[in-house]
């Protein structure tokens, strides 16, 4: 006897089901590089404007340095999740264990590129002479934690293709502890001031490195995958990323124009401007846990050929999107007046961020939509189509905000262009989603 098919209802629940195992861990995970940034913010925000001017352009110089290889996690974990979909756990492992030695390259690369350029990038950025000396100083001693971070993007793919969002939970919040005793440790207790946050937040990243390490060195063991980097392997993962660098990097410089164009208005601004890049970066993170269930199960599902249920859990997963975006944008509003004077007890970064605030609230919804689709594309390895849209939404957002410091507005004027530039991604993703062409079948696409 045939069994019955689902009911609309219940396929929903059983979405619902999937999409909270993996996400509710995940978005613990993610917030861990806003809650570094943010718990920065608060402890050097407190020694002076000068010195979180200094760090708002240091942090956003950084997270470019490391975001624009956020294809580490983003590629391996929809390469895995097929595989498993597949039933090939061996070659999910492997896969994954191409990806880190990738990461490691890529990090000592980053770092002979970084250290020497320092204090011509916080030029570019437009610091001022208060600013630049503490900016350079975060930015050097920062960037010799890049290859532990990117091992720990890589190697937090590999456990979310496994299903597996639980463990970069646990391996986050010990981080993020660890992080704010050894900031508050160094900047204070040893009087190292700035230079001691960037030391505290590189000691953490590393033993993060090293606890993702011997998890997965572990399953790869078990699942009898090679620990030696292959060549082939290597190569095969760089080339997968290569559309999702584009997509990154244009998104990347999105956000350092709208860092640079902050700090031409000033220091005040671009202090302010540094607060609310934390807050968004925190309820991004929120909103792309739904996206990162969205990587693993479009994945899964699409490696055991099964592109109904693909698409059945994209709408799903659109709609617990909006809902999310909703809800933080309303909390966002309601606690406003209690999250800036955590940051800053300057009254004119105050008065400069709070409006700005108001702008990013709003925009909440967009992003929830964004997020999810990007996340779902990302699942089902549409990188080539991320690149374009993304170089297509970069082209109209740059010469908008360029124009803020001509036309007026401030800070606020600013944020208001970043919604246009959420505006133009989402008109570009639902138009791919809707078209269906994306959910495309295999152990590989």
């Amino acid at each position: 006897m045939t069994q019955a098919p689902a009911t609309p209802k219940a396929a929903r629940r059983r979405h619902d089901r999937e999409i909270v195992a993996l996400a509710v861990p995940a978005f613990g995970a993610l917030v861990a590089e806003p809650l570094f940034l943010m718990a920065d913010s608060a402890i050097v925000g407190h020694l002076g404007t000068a010195q979180l001017a200094g760090l708002a352009i240091a942090s956003a110089l950084l997270t470019t340095a490391v975001s624009v290889f956020v294809f580490l996690a983003y590629a391996t974990t929809a390469a895995v999740a097929r595989r498993v979909g597949s039933g090939d756990l061996r070659a999910a492992i492997q896969q994954g264990m191409d990806g880190i030695w990738l990461a490691l390259l890529l990090g000592v690369a980053v770092i002979a590129v970084v250290l020497p350029t320092a204090p011509g990038l916080v030029q570019l950025f437009g610091a001022s002479d208060t600013a630049a000396p503490y900016a350079v100083t975060y930015l050097r001693i920062s960037a010799l934690g890049i290859p532990a971070m990117l091992v720990v993007l890589a190697a937090t793919g590999v456990l979310r293709g496994l299903q597996n969002t639980k463990t970069p939970l646990y391996v986050a919040i010990a981080g993020f502890v660890a992080n704010g005793v050894l900031n508050v440790a160094l900047v204070y207790g040893a009087g190292l001031g700035i230079a001691g946050s960037a030391w505290g937040t590189v000691i953490a990243q590393f033993a993060m490195a090293a606890v993702y390490l011997v998890v997965v060195v572990r399953g790869a063991r078990r699942h009898h995958a090679s620990l030696r980097p292959d060549v082939a392997g290597i190569r095969a993962c760089a080339k997968a990323g290569a559309p999702l660098l584009v997509r990154t990097l244009s998104l990347r410089a999105i956000l350092m124009i709208a860092t640079a164009v902050a700090a031409r208005l000033g220091d005040a601004d671009v202090a302010a401007h540094q607060i609310i890049l934390s807050l968004w970066s925190l309820m991004a993170f929120a909103l792309d846990a739904i996206a990162i269930a969205g990587q693993a199960i479009i994945g899964r599902y699409l490696g055991a050929d099964d592109a109904p249920g693909a698409r059945d859990v994209c709408r799903r997963m659109v709609q617990w999107g909006i809902a999310a975006g909703i809800v933080l944008g309303i909390l966002l509003v309601l606690t406003r007046p209690l999250f800036v004077p955590l940051f800053t007890s300057d009254p004119a970064v105050q008065d400069a961020a709070l409006p700005a605030l108001i702008v990013v609230a709003l925009s909440q919804p967009i992003c929830g939509i964004v997020f999810v689709l990007d996340g779902v594309l990302m699942g089902a390895g549409d990188g080539p189509y991320l690149a374009w849209a993304m170089l297509i939404t970069l082209a109209v957002f740059a010469p908008v905000a360029l124009l803020v410091p001509v036309l007026g507005g401030g800070l606020t004027a600013v944020w208001g262009a970043m919604t246009l530039m959420m505006a133009v991604r989402m008109l570009t993703l639902w138009t791919r989603y809707r078209s269906g062409r994306w959910a495309v079948t295999g152990a590989t696409r």
